[in-house]
């Protein structure tokens, strides 16, 4: 892997992470547009480590707050009834189904699931349902508000994401304007959801990432750093671009981005696999 290709899918890793417009996507097609081949799915795990970490940083205190508090819980009854300690375990139940069906099915994945046709297919297809969850949703419900259900719906929601195209914070923004969450408090449940599992993910792919002609352990940490910096810049952005405007220029982007991608397999410019 050379340091170009090391840079350019650090910054894009980055930039789509939090964006419901699917960073795996991204990172499959410039791998294939720009350096002709696909960087892995393995590389696309250990560089969400970067951009996870931002998560942390940026939510250390919330982050700190829902830990402590739902420690307390098991000793303290009235820390028990709390809307902090029921998001806490939302956050752990909502992490159940990634990781199950990421263990299941980690071989079509890093194969199958990883074909252009399926990748264009899932922007338009979950684009197109983003835009009707927008457009319908009732945005009532704030973060404190949601329940044990929509915390099973929401992890589901995610786990959609094992395939690339459809966008960790993509479903899980979906499916809460679909619960009739506000844009703000699903964004931000979404950055929370998706701590454990993609650390967890980062974490058992590291081994696989410098295998064959894969990056040095030096161009990984580079990539990482970068993914870092510039998901840090988007997560800031993100929350408050979702105050105030609708998800609408992420439904074009990903429905126009999938037909580009369709017209360049059906002409063959680009390969599918």
């Amino acid at each position: 892997m050379t340091w170009l290709e090391v840079l350019v899918l650090g910054l894009v890793q980055g930039l789509t992470e939090f964006l419901p417009i699917s960073s795996s996507a991204h990172l499959r097609i410039t791998s294939e547009v720009f350096f002709g081949r696909d960087a892995g799915a393995a590389f696309t795990a250990v560089t969400q480590l970067g951009t996870e970490a931002a998560v942390v940083v940026y939510f250390a205190k919330d982050i700190g707050h829902l830990i402590a508090v739902w420690w307390r819980g098991f000793s303290t009854p009235m820390v028990r009834i709390t809307d902090d300690y029921k998001i806490a375990w939302l956050v752990i139940i909502g992490t159940i189904p990634i990781a199950v069906l990421g263990l299941l099915f980690e071989d079509q994945i890093q194969t199958v699931g990883r074909n252009l046709w399926l990748v264009a297919t899932t922007l338009i297809v979950f684009g197109l349902l983003l835009g009707l969850a927008e457009r319908i949703g009732r945005q009532q419900i704030e973060l404190r508000k949601i329940t044990p259900r929509d915390g099973i719906l929401l992890g589901f929601a995610q786990a959609m994401a094992l395939v690339p195209g459809v966008s960790r914070s993509g479903g899980t923004i979906t499916a809460g304007l679909f619960l009739g969450m506000t844009r703000p408090a699903i964004v931000r449940y979404s950055f929370l959801l998706a701590i454990p599992s993609v650390f967890a993910a980062g974490l058992f792919q590291l081994p696989d990432v410098f295998a064959n002609d894969g990056p040095s352990v030096l161009q990984m940490i580079v990539a990482t750093v970068i993914a870092f910096v510039v998901g840090y810049a988007t997560i800031a952005w993100l929350l408050r671009y979702v105050e105030g405007h609708s998800v609408y220029v992420f439904v074009w982007y990903r429905v126009g981005l999938g037909l580009l991608l369709l017209a360049g397999l059906a002409t063959g410019r680009l390969a599918a696999t």
